[in-house]
């Protein structure tokens, strides 16, 4: 504790007010989690069954909650000195790279830990209803909660001592969490059937990166979903053996990033495609649909300046980055096509749907708030909106060119993503009435995230924050939500889920396409106008708060 950065890293971030907010709704959550489940007739049960139901739905909220905030802080560390110039003064001090970095670790470590402490009570009341194991589902988790902690904090700091500024440093990051955590589950699922051994080795490994298999066998559950994802195997130790592994490497490049190398960003200048031969403009033109050097042309009279303003500064607004992400989403979408093609007899339609529809919302979740939650924020970190102030747009015009620049990418994300849906309506022509709706349900949940995420960026001043909190409340709501469908029946009533789940899309697609386990819930139409509603107060709250900050202040 005599290391100056663990003092200012752990101290600073215990005393912000959202730490304080986020420690004591974490305790309030998991006392009325056991007390909706505490006998009141002082009878234990000794089976067990009422408390590893409670203990399974808190542990998997702690495993969210440390995916969510363990990223976070360290994503904006580094790259946060070095905007602000504090990074060049640790690096002349007679502090070491490891000293500078063990620091930060254990800063950022000591408040997960922190919130893992304030979380033992609820699991020792757990252990006092009887028929908990205490080393295999107690002590077994915690110790994957904070193998967690670790692996996805050293892969932000490692993130952030590439990235340029807070919110790419942050978007990264979360991807590379989903990656991790959820992505890397899908290679067994599709190559479980295999004839080829080695193939099905090979994805065995690849999904005991994620530490869901590890955190469901602890709980002694075998399988994800209705595919039955049985652990023939010990995923545990190998999920304990990969996370140090990659927390290790993550490190050891941290450290080696640590010097004044990190400020040389030598680029070439580059050439403006206007600025070249006729020849040579002629077959730019040919060659690239969206020539990324080519100088933009004045702003017409009649348009509108934030929108073209937004799509000439942003990396996603830019045609030719719109076109790769595009692309991205169009081959992913055409390979769960063709899983779609040779896997619907044994799998059927509606596993399929579901996978699309989780594959979906999870891009829509992952790429909305990374676009939409520096619309307002951004411009009053670097200054713009003291430029925005000083001309003649209304609030109503600036809100309008963000959102319209943030649309067509999302608009362009959804479309990446028809043809699998077009593969499965030809596939059983009947099933076209419910994707309809699936495809109702994720343009909706499209315009609430983008309007959730503008609102919430109106209120901070940062952009890191602003991102932090529109993915904590979009992933609250999508996430969060379904921990009620995980307790259904015990510590929470049929109708108590059917009513929570009314207000989460992902839910409502999934009831849609029939996928298991969501066949008997009702949710649509229901969820639409509770969706509806949501835009709505967004949009009013993103119009008063614009409209309040161009006034002088």
């Amino acid at each position: 504790m005599s290391n100056p950065i663990i003092q200012r890293e752990l101290v600073g971030t215990v005393r912000m007010g959202r730490a304080f907010m986020l420690e004591f709704m974490l305790v309030v959550v998991l006392t009325a989690l056991i007390l909706l489940k505490w006998p009141g007739d002082a009878l234990v049960d000794l089976s067990g069954a009422q408390a590893q139901q409670v203990l399974r739905v808190f542990l998997y909220g702690l495993m969210a909650t440390v995916m969510l905030l363990a990223p976070a802080f360290p994503a904006t560390s580094i790259v946060r000195e070095k905007a602000q110039g504090t990074m060049t003064l640790l690096l002349n001090t007679p502090m070491t790279r490891w000293s500078i970095l063990s620091g930060k670790m254990v800063g950022i470590l000591g408040f997960i830990l922190l919130l893992l402490v304030l979380s033992l009570p609820a699991a020792a009341a757990c252990y006092a209803m009887g028929g908990v194991d205490l080393k295999r589902q107690l002590l077994m988790p915690y110790l994957l909660l904070l193998l967690m902690a670790l692996q996805y904090s050293s892969m932000g700091l490692w993130v952030s001592s590439w990235a340029a500024t807070a919110d790419a440093a942050l978007r990264i990051t979360y991807g590379l969490v989903l990656v991790f955590a959820v992505l890397s589950l899908g290679p067994h699922y599709f190559a479980k059937d295999s004839p080829f051994a080695e193939l099905r080795m090979v994805c065995d490994w690849i999904q005991c990166a994620s530490p869901i298999p590890a955190m469901m066998e602890a709980m002694d559950q075998s399988g994800i979903g209705a595919g039955g994802m049985i652990m023939t195997v010990d995923v545990t130790t190998r999920f304990i053996g990969i996370s140090l592994a990659f927390a290790i490497v993550f490190l050891l490049l941290t450290a080696r990033r640590l010097d004044m190398r990190m400020f040389d960003k030598a680029r070439p200048a580059g050439k403006v495609t206007d600025d070249r031969s006729t020849g040579v403009k002629a077959y730019r033109r040919v060659m690239f649909l969206f020539d990324p050097k080519r100088r933009s042309g004045l702003i017409g009279p009649l348009a509108n300046a934030v929108l073209v303003k937004e799509f000439r500064t942003r990396r996603f607004g830019r045609a030719h980055w719109m076109m790769r992400l595009f692309g991205i989403c169009l081959i992913l979408s055409l390979g769960l096509v063709w899983v779609a093609s040779i896997g619907t007899q044994e799998r059927g339609v509606s596993v399929l749907g579901a996978i699309l529809v989780v594959l979906q919302m999870t891009l829509l979740i992952l790429m909305t708030p990374s676009l939409a939650s520096g619309l307002i924020s951004a411009e009053r970190e670097t200054g713009g909106w003291l430029l925005l102030q000083n001309t003649p747009l209304s609030a109503r015009s600036i809100v309008f060119g963000k959102l319209v620049s943030v649309s067509w990418t999302l608009l362009l994300l959804l479309l990446a993503t028809l043809p699998g849906y077009a593969v499965l309506i030809f596939i059983d022509t009947s099933e076209w009435v419910r994707i309809t709706q699936v495809l109702i349900t994720m343009v909706i949940t499209a315009i609430f995230a983008l309007l959730l995420s503008a609102s919430v960026s109106s209120f901070f001043k940062r952009t890191a924050p602003a991102t932090t909190t529109a993915y904590a409340v979009l992933v609250g709501i999508v996430a969060g939500t379904m921990l009620f469908h995980m307790g259904r029946g015990a510590p929470f009533s049929t109708d108590l889920v059917e009513r929570v789940l009314a207000f989460n899309p992902l839910a409502a697609a999934l009831q849609q396409i029939r996928a298991p386990q969501f066949e008997q819930y009702q949710l649509v139409p229901l969820n639409w106008w509770y969706m509806a509603g949501a835009c709505l107060i967004c949009l009013l709250v993103l119009l008063l708060r614009t409209w309040r900050l161009t006034k002088p202040s």
